[in-house]
């Protein structure tokens, strides 16, 4: 291999080629799509069951979105920490950072499990107030099987952060492919077969997060790997490792979690507007949310590639490959944003709504799908940079800020008060948008991220 013609950044060679990218990139989108269209497949196959269930099931997961939101922040510390000593070349200390990892994730979610199984009533009421008997008894039942599939869950997501530390995102992607594949079959199995309702629901996912959870224990001990984890059973507490996991899980976790209360009480904003306007809301959700998969495969890239480069005292590369991998972003949302847009109202069409929802879903989408193209990667895909260098703190603060402000408050502000209704409240989210793009891109190009110290 000559070395006349190879492009030297920050006075090396590139850490990582083309293909290497590509071939860490790719699999992180097909698990991507994966999650989204299982959503989806999930709440029709619920949908035989009745309206009372599908309640149910929705209001469920928009808690343990929550809870899941905590797993993944822990998993991103996790594979921040990995990711720099393997950039570092310190694949032991690499190995003990996974073994803590899995122990956080595993201590944490049992805790969860346990205040969760008898306090589930009362969460439930407290969150989404005097919900109809049926949908209440429903609920309860479905919220108690998905509690106990949290541990399977965290571990999963532990692994699959760990595998994508390596750059091996392969793996994952047919773990996820597996579990996908048991939850869907069960699904059919438990609840056209069986008629057991939700709890077939229930239990198909519990089923699935179990297999992929054993199936990635199994994979991440093999010492082939660079990141391995041995004598699992061999119990070792290692403070100082820990510390470094949680300065990015718990910055990341207060930020998801606040996000996501933010979210929820925009939707119990959204639901004042009337049906019509729940109805397109959940659409314009669900068809814009397809264009999000591709620029969130490459912020779960980004945090192995920028993580390496940062752990091997290479900034310049770090800059280098996040220009890089936001020019990508921006490429891919636009070739996604385009057709869509042309092809909004027969997509809307398919859901059979009213024609008032079918107006309202087609002229939200639309703006949503131009304002997308020009800031949802600087506002989304960048903070995945600065946390992959230890920068959590700042992301927090500001995504924290921002959602409050511009999110929760504009929608107030501009739905309610100034008579918007459903379109006030998704040009609140634009707001939020442009405020982060501009903080992110601004901590970005002054580059204080660079003196951030994880190892």
């Amino acid at each position: 291999m000559s070395h006349h013609n190879e492009v030297l950044v920050g006075g090396s060679p590139l850490i990582f080629s083309k293909a290497y990218l590509a071939k860490l990139i790719f699999p992180l989108v097909v698990e991507q799509l994966l999650a989204v269209t299982i959503g989806m497949a999930d709440t029709v196959m619920v949908a035989t069951c009745g309206e009372a269930a599908v309640s149910a099931v929705s209001l469920v997961d928009a808690i343990s979105q929550l809870f899941i939101q905590i797993f993944a922040s822990f998993a991103t510390g996790g594979a921040v920490v990995a990711s720099q000593y393997l950039g570092r070349k310190d694949k032991p200390s690499a190995c003990i950072a996974a073994k803590q990892l899995v122990y956080i994730s595993l201590i944490v979610s049992v805790a969860l499990v346990m205040v969760g199984i008898p306090t589930r009533g009362p969460l439930l009421r407290f969150i989404f107030g005097s919900i109809e008997a049926d949908v209440m008894t429903n609920a309860d039942i479905y919220f108690e099987i998905i509690l106990i599939s949290f541990p399977f869950l965290a571990l999963f997501n532990a692994c699959t952060a760990l595998f994508r530390s390596m750059g091996n995102s392969k793996s994952s992607m047919f773990v996820s492919l597996l579990m996908n594949i048991i939850n869907i079959g069960g699904n059919a199995w438990l609840i056209y077969g069986m008629d057991m309702g939700v709890a077939g629901a229930g239990y198909a996912s519990l089923a699935s997060r179990a297999v992929a959870a054993l199936v990635m224990l199994v994979m991440i001990s093999n010492r082939k790997h660079p990141i391995n984890v041995q004598r699992l059973f061999h119990f070792e507490w290692r403070g100082e490792m820990i510390k470094r996991i949680l300065r990015i899980g718990i910055p990341s976790g207060v930020e998801n979690s606040t996000f996501h209360i933010g979210k929820l009480m925009v939707q119990s904003l959204t639901a004042t507007f009337g049906t019509a306007s729940l109805a397109a809301n959940a659409i314009t959700g669900n068809i814009t949310s397809f264009m999000n998969v591709p620029g969130n495969a490459i912020g779960l890239a980004s945090i192995t590639v920028v993580g390496q480069c940062v752990g091997a005292k290479n900034t310049d590369q770090a800059t280098y490959y996040a220009k890089r991998l936001l020019f990508t972003v921006y490429l891919v949302v636009l070739l996604i944003c385009a057709p869509l847009f042309f092809f909004t109202e027969p997509l809307v069409g398919v859901f059979n709504l009213s024609e008032e929802a079918s107006a309202m879903a087609v002229e939200i989408a639309r703006l949503c799908l131009i304002v997308s193209c020009f800031i949802w990667p600087t506002a989304f895909t960048i903070p995945n940079f600065l946390r992959a260098a230890g920068d959590a703190k700042y992301t927090m603060v500001v995504s924290m800020l921002s959602m409050w402000i511009f999110r929760v408050g504009c929608s107030h502000l501009l739905g309610r008060f100034m008579g918007m209704g459903l379109q006030g409240v998704w040009i609140a989210m634009y707001i939020d948008w442009g405020f982060r793009t501009i903080c992110f891109c601004l901590r970005f190009i002054r580059g204080g991220w660079k003196t951030k110290r994880v190892i």
